[in-house]
């Protein structure tokens, strides 16, 4: 019998009858039904939060629940199953599967390691920056993933870092960031930027140029915000490169020329990548792209991934959390939940026209709030309707209250905030709670440090005067 309890399920111990009164006296303001959606959603996002069961199983009860009690349609509970992110997972488990299977990505390993592994520090800094810049090119968090943590995981073997070392986690950690954080300051590579972009131009007629977009954001949330990253990278997951050590890690001076299937997947990624990063030319999503890849590599003959390397790639449960987070904010937003939240917040806020500072710091607390309680790609669904109202209560124009969301939606507590991040870990073959280990203190240097540099550089450029 334990003599304690650990501070992850003393959580879920004070949610849980929390939960519970809150089902069955519901506050001013909630009918019955919104009362004990309200507790189901408490409950799931502490599950997830805790991690105290398997990333899947709250997503099912979460599934069991809405339906059982009838408090949203089926077509609302299983949506996240429709959503485009779930078929990128999908393509992602089959695409990161034929780079493994045919060798490519311990041939770009080898291509990259020369000027990568000399140190640790060295590693870790240039994945990451790889990762930065693949982000201006292919508008998917996934597919970035995709291509490149089997590179860096092929780097970390090279290195000697073999599974669950403290420097194959700092390499798969680094990546799952890298290639989902840097890209909110980008316009047209995240799903909520894109969302955010879309419902300001319909509700508000706003438009956001790509550079000028780039400009207020990429300088902090995108560089500062990613050193930081990759310093928390090295303190919490200090490894060494011991170069040499044996036979396996041995950087060869001069590769194989490709062929047979190395050289098939080369090309067809090569096309992928081109259709990924021309999407706002063609139209189509980097989901059905990302589809049809997938599929041409499970071809019979054609492909390279054969069934039973399908089955062991993909997995299931993680499907399920991702479907789970996207339908629980769909439900959150459905209900109205997320809309009264957001007019609660709106009540409880100091803003105050000629208190600049006070209300910036305000609104991007809301929507950082908004993205923990209703995962990331929510947020703009459910502050964008509110930003008439809270830009005449702090006196900032629309168009900067539109841009605090990206700050709270680009701040991120827990994987679950964000299905990408999810995925990058799971290809990776590392427990999703070494992420967590970063992005927790990461938030927390966002909040208290960044935030405040981030007001001074949205003064110095205009948004704020």
């Amino acid at each position: 019998m334990p003599k304690f309890i650990s501070p992850a399920r003393l959580l879920v111990a004070l949610v849980l009858p929390a939960a519970l009164v809150l089902a069955a006296f519901p506050p001013p303001g909630l009918d019955r039904s919104q009362a004990v959606t309200l507790s189901i959603v408490l409950v799931t996002l502490s599950l997830w939060a805790t991690q105290v069961l398997a990333n899947y199983l709250p997503s099912l009860i979460f599934f069991a629940a809405m339906l059982v009690l009838g408090l949203a349609p089926p077509d609302l509970v299983f949506s996240g199953f429709a959503s485009a992110a779930v078929w990128l997972v999908v393509s992602g488990f089959v695409i990161g599967s034929a780079i493994n299977l045919s060798g490519l990505g311990d041939r770009l390993a080898r291509a990259v390691a020369p000027a990568l592994t000399s140190s640790y520090p060295r590693l870790i800094g240039g994945l990451f920056l790889l990762a930065m810049m693949l982000g201006f090119l292919m508008p998917s968090s996934v597919g970035r993933a995709v291509a490149l943590m089997p590179v860096g995981i092929a780097l970390a073997a090279r290195c000697g870092f073999g599974p669950g070392s403290k420097g194959r986690i700092g390499v798969a950690v680094v990546l799952a960031i890298g290639c989902n954080m840097p890209s909110f300051a980008i316009l047209p590579s995240n799903i909520p930027n894109m969302i955010l972009a879309g419902a300001a131009e319909t509700i508000y007629g706003v438009h956001f140029g790509y550079l000028e977009y780039l400009a207020l954001h990429y300088p902090i949330l995108g560089l500062l915000k990613g050193l930081v990253t990759v310093v928390l990278v090295l303190k919490l997951f200090p490894a060494t490169i011991r170069q040499g050590a044996s036979p396996d890690t041995e950087i060869e001076p001069v590769a194989p020329p490709m062929r047979g299937h190395e050289c098939s997947v080369a090309i067809v990624l090569l096309i992928t990548l081109g259709f990924w990063a021309t999407d706002s030319l063609h139209g189509i999503n980097p989901a059905w792209i990302g589809l049809v890849t997938a599929t041409l590599f499970l071809l019979p003959r054609v492909g390279i991934v054969t069934p039973q390397a399908f089955k062991s790639s993909a997995d299931f449960g993680t499907l399920l959390f991702v479907a789970g987070a996207l339908a629980l904010g769909a439900v959150v937003n459905a209900t109205g939940l997320g809309g009264k939240a957001g007019h609660w917040l709106e009540q409880i806020l100091p803003l105050q026209p000629g208190h600049d500072f006070m209300n910036f710091l305000s609104l991007s607390a809301m929507s950082i709030a908004t993205a923990l309680f209703a995962t990331v790609p929510t947020v703009p669904a459910v502050l964008t309707p509110l930003a008439q109202n809270l830009a005449q209560a702090s006196g900032f124009p629309v168009e900067t209250v539109l841009m605090t969301q990206v700050i709270g939606f680009s701040t991120i507590f827990f994987p679950y905030q964000v299905a990408p991040l999810v995925v990058a870990m799971q290809l990776s073959g590392e427990k999703l709670g070494h992420a967590v280990r970063v992005t927790v203190p990461l938030a927390f240097v966002t909040i208290l440090a960044l935030l405040p540099l981030d007001y001074l550089w949205w003064v110095l450029l205009g948004w704020i005067e």
